[in-house]
């Protein structure tokens, strides 16, 4: 787990900032349709995890098992971020990005305990669909070069 973790540091500094960001843009009052596709969580996933499984397989000989646990744990760590954003929002009272409603797939706003039980489902599905996002990576990095060109 910790060559897959130090692997994902970028990514991992990545999802920080865009997690700060996220939740600036709602507190700061900008409207969910305006601003939520700006700093998304899931397109920083989607993108991370078919680079990630691309790059591993070409330059470090990742195996389409490893691709996969990479992907599996950059969707898990959004995951994550996603449910402690959401639970931090609620706690402190604030009207982000991770509480409103179409965020949670929801008409309305929900109480803090069903918002978490819709997160917590993201849990289980989000981190497998990121692995097979690395799969598919896997597959693209066939399209590499051999090595990093140097110049």
């Amino acid at each position: 787990m910790g060559e897959y973790l130090r692997l994902a540091r970028v990514y991992l500094v990545l999802l920080a900032i865009f997690t700060v960001a996220r939740w600036l843009t709602g507190t700061f009052g900008v409207p969910y349709d305006r601003g939520h596709h700006v700093f998304s969580l899931v397109t920083l996933t989607v993108f991370g995890a078919l680079f990630y499984g691309a790059f591993a397989r070409r330059w470090l000989g990742y195996r389409l098992a490893q691709a996969a646990v990479l992907g599996y744990v950059l969707g898990m760590a959004a995951q994550i971020v996603i449910v402690l954003a959401t639970a931090i929002s609620y706690g402190a009272g604030l009207d982000t990005y991770f509480t409103n409603p179409r965020a949670l797939n929801v008409e309305g706003p929900l109480p803090f305990g069903d918002a978490m039980i819709r997160r917590l489902g993201g849990l289980i599905v989000n981190p497998l669909s990121a692995a097979l996002i690395g799969c598919i990576g896997w597959a693209l990095g066939a399209l590499l070069p051999e090595t990093p060109r140097s110049e």
